[in-house]
């Protein structure tokens, strides 16, 4: 049975080569979290007090503004980060999609990319083998898939790489938003996918601006602000708090 269970963590980040306190202050203050000066060496405190059980099922939205601590706290979940103080136990099989170029290669094909790709995110190679022809079909690239991923549009790239991530069969999914390169008609049909891909997976943490997606995707939110939990609940609850009006009664839901 998947789950996570995160107890009284945080996440600090040490900046060595800080010229002055009042530098570090200045530009990285703005970005989110806590600078904090008792040592010698500014830190930024990227995640603290940190208190957090996940299990089967789970549909969980991460909200916050922009350096609320949403990317950091995924990268905990992932293992990518170790917790500086308190601990993060993970049982299950991570697919973590911060970001959908990562583990592709310019110089090789698109043909190739998603063998590779495959690869990172945890699948065999035969595995991948088997998914060619449906991803070949969903991305209508056609012959460019024997084209280096160089050649590729911004938008070409993303179908590519949306084509791999749908095709997963993941435990626990976490997803950082970042399809928004792809047009209006493309992005639908990778929606039909989206929700395949959720449905397979065990449990589903899902960092996004999109209320609509969230809404879609999603049945409990945490609030993230400042590195720390401020409110988790069901979504309509929490989207209510932090927007400060019922968004998804003005969607019609």
């Amino acid at each position: 049975m998947v789950r996570i269970d995160i107890q009284d963590a945080a996440v600090d980040f040490p900046i060595f080569d800080a010229k002055s306190r009042s530098l570090k202050k200045a530009v990285l203050g703005r970005a989110g979290g806590f600078i904090g000066t008792e040592s010698k060496v500014p830190v930024i405190q990227a995640l603290r007090d940190i208190n957090l059980h996940l299990r089967q099922g789970d549909r969980v939205a991460l909200v916050g503004h922009n350096g609320a601590g949403k990317t950091t706290l995924l990268r905990l979940m992932s293992g990518i980060y170790e917790p500086t103080r308190g601990r993060a136990s993970v049982v299950g099989k991570v697919a973590p999609i911060f970001d959908l170029a990562v583990g592709m290669d310019p110089e090789i094909s698109g043909l190739e990319n998603i063998l590779i790709r495959g690869l990172f995110l945890g699948m065999t190679r035969k595995q991948m083998e088997k998914r060619i022809d449906d991803i070949a079909e969903f991305t209508e690239l056609g012959d460019y898939l024997s084209m280096p991923l160089r050649t590729y549009s911004t938008g070409m790239r993303v179908r590519l790489a949306l084509g791999v991530v749908t095709s997963i069969d993941p435990e626990i999914l976490l997803l950082d938003e970042g399809i928004g390169a792809v047009d209006a008609e493309f992005l639908n049909k990778a929606r039909k996918r989206l929700f395949e891909l959720v449905e397979r997976s065990g449990m589903l943490v899902f960092a996004s601006h999109s209320d609509e997606f969230l809404a879609d995707l999603c049945t409990t939110a945490i609030w993230m602000e400042h590195g720390t939990i401020r409110e988790i609940g069901p979504l309509r609850e929490v989207l209510h708090h932090y927007k400060g009006r019922d968004v998804l009664a003005e969607m019609g839901r």
